[in-house]
């Protein structure tokens, strides 16, 4: 795509809150299909812009801080410590593995990780948050989260994120 054509992108008139509730000019959305079929031709553009594209049209999302945010986390011991994981709930009604490399801590204290192969940041809800972090340990002034025999260093936000 050329650079003109990101240009005369236009917006799609949607908004996504911080808490990953979907609005259209102003009005909450609650069709949960049509928020999973926004969701399912969403893809984030060179500039970062969220975009959906379906049916051939193109339109940007305003997006307060990520599209996708996680709403729960289930751990999953499996009796031996390598099946252990951890299991992301996320807005879009999906559910997959967290990729503990991913995770960071970003401004004002929020944890997120990356999603969707490591294709979008997701933001952890307060519960989220707490139900990863009973499992989150300090040590040598870092945060990490114990994982598989494995101790994945979770990033600050002036440490860059993954």
């Amino acid at each position: 795509m050329g650079e003109t054509e990101n240009q005369d992108l236009l917006p799609c008139l949607i908004h996504i809150d911080k808490e990953g509730r979907w609005y259209h000019k102003g009005i909450e959305m609650i069709r949960r299909d049509f928020v999973q079929l926004f969701y399912q031709n969403m893809e984030l553009d060179p500039k970062g812009r969220y975009v959906i594209d379906w049916n051939g049209e193109r339109c940007y999302v305003d997006v307060e801080d990520t599209a996708y945010v996680v709403r729960g986390v289930v751990y999953e011991g499996g009796g031996r410590e390598q099946s252990d994981r951890f299991i992301l709930y996320l807005s879009d009604d999906t559910q997959e593995e967290l990729v503990p490399d991913t995770l960071f801590v970003g401004e004002g204290n929020v944890l997120y990780c990356r999603v969707n192969d490591r294709t979008f940041p997701a933001r952890f809800n307060r519960a989220a948050y707490y139900q990863l972090a009973k499992y989150i340990e300090e040590r040598e002034d870092a945060y990490y989260l114990p994982l598989r025999g494995e101790r994945y260093r979770v990033l600050m936000a002036d440490q860059g994120s993954p």
